[in-house]
């Protein structure tokens, strides 16, 4: 107690005033530019550039969580130094706004630096709208459509000859096996062997042919067939040109341009019934010993494919008979009537036309190949690559089918390469093949010789030569793109169903 009692009194000092005139601003002026290059101040510029759509800094975290951690910052620096906050400056009226030259997001410059993911979405649900709209308006015009006796009815019994003819097509295979064995065992010359292969593959193709026509059969009974008819006869050619490339390679020593791996020489052998048997199985029209397996079946995945399938085949079953068949009934003959109305037909009949096709490509190369695929353990499932981004009709054909694309690369386009043919002259017998098949598929069925799809198909050469001209000309652009979907669906397609509808039903006009 006597030591309190002779402390000295606490005194109490007032604190110092802040000063006044020059000093006072020279001190604001310095504390500001601190407090500015500190990491609170930086964090709150960011936030400020977040919030007024500024992107031109580094990405940030939101604004909010800036603006805690800066004013946490900022009282915790008040607290210990007892300095003023100043990056509420940064927020403030005397903030720049505009720190560097910019381009409007739709210019020339900046419309393909950005995403356009939005206007996507925009596109989409104008697209359902509009769909929507055309199927209520179908569905109060015409009523449901479908029938029950779509896909098999009393008239379908007719078609018995042509089961039969599809039944009886692998004999041509087993007569194509029969000749390699004996050319692999010099029982007949090569040449022999060749003419009886081209023999094969004739009659292979005439017969179907002689069997629609003998018969008043339905165009899409004939179709089938004639479609299962051309895809044995390009196994068959296949087939026969692997082997006799492989037994001149083994008979007479002949040298290749570069050296044979492992899975070449293994496949460098005569041909036994299995590999025949798994090639007229498997999703793909070039033939070779082996091919790359998977190591077991997916049962579940295979479930849902076929689940798939079914869903689609029906879809496609349901548009042409709702949609394409009554316009093509209601239209008139493209090329006697007006010319405004054979555009108005054409493009009412290209919407549906590119839905069924879309389905149709679903259907057939992923759906129907994968399944075969998957039950065969077929390796290679490249079916077909991203034609739909492709810039020119030649890069389109490159990619929409692939296991016709590999057939015409290995067995025509390369041979006649070999032979001094030159790349322009390969091109046009390449795609001659392929429209003289186009045509055999749909004229025959349909008993009629109008040569629409042959033509369609030789049209093509002008246009890669069109498209790739506007490719090298206009350089990182889809002009040749839009073209392709411009003639394939908006055009080409819908006019070709007005062309042979039309043909067809004057053909049974005049049969009765």
């Amino acid at each position: 107690m006597a030591d309190s009692d002779d402390a000295p009194p606490a005194v109490h000092r007032r604190p110092p005033r802040p000063a006044r005139g020059a000093a006072a601003t020279q001190g604001f002026a310095a504390r500001l530019r601190r407090r500015l290059s500190s990491g609170a101040a930086v964090a709150a510029r960011a936030s400020f550039a977040a919030d007024s759509g500024d992107e031109s800094g580094p990405g940030e975290p939101s604004s909010s969580r800036r603006r805690d951690k800066s004013g946490d910052a900022s009282s915790a620096a008040g607290a210990g130094g007892g300095a003023v906050d100043f990056s509420a400056f940064t927020f403030r009226a005397a903030a720049p706004v505009h720190r560097k030259a910019k381009e409007s997001p739709l210019s020339s410059d900046a419309i393909f630096k950005q995403s356009h993911a939005g206007l996507f979405n925009l596109c989409i649900v104008v697209l359902v709208a509009v769909n929507s709209r055309l199927i209520i308006e179908n569905l109060m015009k015409y009523g449901l459509l479908i029938r029950s006796g779509f896909w098999f009815n009393a008239t379908s019994l007719r078609d018995w000859p042509l089961l039969m003819c599809c039944l009886s097509l692998p004999v041509f295979p087993l007569g194509a096996f029969a000749v390699e064995k004996l050319a692999f065992n010099n029982l007949i010359t090569d040449a022999a062997a060749t003419c009886f292969h081209i023999l094969l593959t004739i009659f292979e193709i005439v017969y179907p042919v002689l069997v629609i026509l003998m018969c008043d059969s339905a165009v899409l009974s004939g179709f089938v067939l004639m479609f299962i008819a051309c895809i044995v006869w390009l196994k068959l050619v296949s087939f026969a040109h692997t082997n006799h490339d492989t037994r001149k390679l083994i008979t007479s020593g002949k040298k290749v341009d570069n050296e044979l791996t492992t899975a070449d020489i293994d496949n460098l052998q005569a041909p036994t019934l299995g590999t025949l048997t798994y090639f007229m199985m498997a999703p793909t029209l070039c033939y070779q010993p082996s091919y790359p397996r998977t190591p077991y079946v997916r049962k579940g995945w295979l479930v849902r494919q076929v689940i798939l399938y079914l869903i689609f085949t029906g879809l496609q079953g349901f548009i042409i008979e709702q949609y394409i068949n009554p316009i093509v009934v209601n239209s008139q003959h493209p090329l006697k009537g007006g010319l405004l109305n054979a555009v108005e037909t054409v493009l009412k009949l290209s919407l549906p036309n590119v839905y069924l096709w879309l389905c149709m490509f679903y259907c057939l190369f992923h759906l129907w190949l994968n399944i075969l695929a998957e039950i065969l353990r077929f390796g290679d499932r490249e079916f077909y690559k991203d034609w739909w981004n492709a810039k020119t009709i030649d890069e389109y054909w490159r990619k929409w089918n692939m296991p016709v694309h590999k057939w015409v690369v290995r067995h025509i386009y390369f041979p006649c390469m070999r032979n001094g043919i030159s790349k322009e002259v390969a091109v046009f017998i390449s795609f001659f093949v392929s429209a003289v098949l186009h045509e055999l598929c749909v004229a025959v069925p349909c008993h009629i010789l109008k040569f629409w799809a042959f033509l369609g198909i030789m049209f093509q050469i002008p246009l890669i030569i069109l498209t790739s001209y506007l490719k090298n000309k206009f350089s990182d652009t889809m002009v040749g793109n839009m073209i392709f979907w411009f003639f394939f669906c908006i055009y080409g397609q819908p006019m070709c169903v007005l062309l042979y509808y039309h043909d067809v039903m004057n053909r049974t006009e005049k049969t009765k």
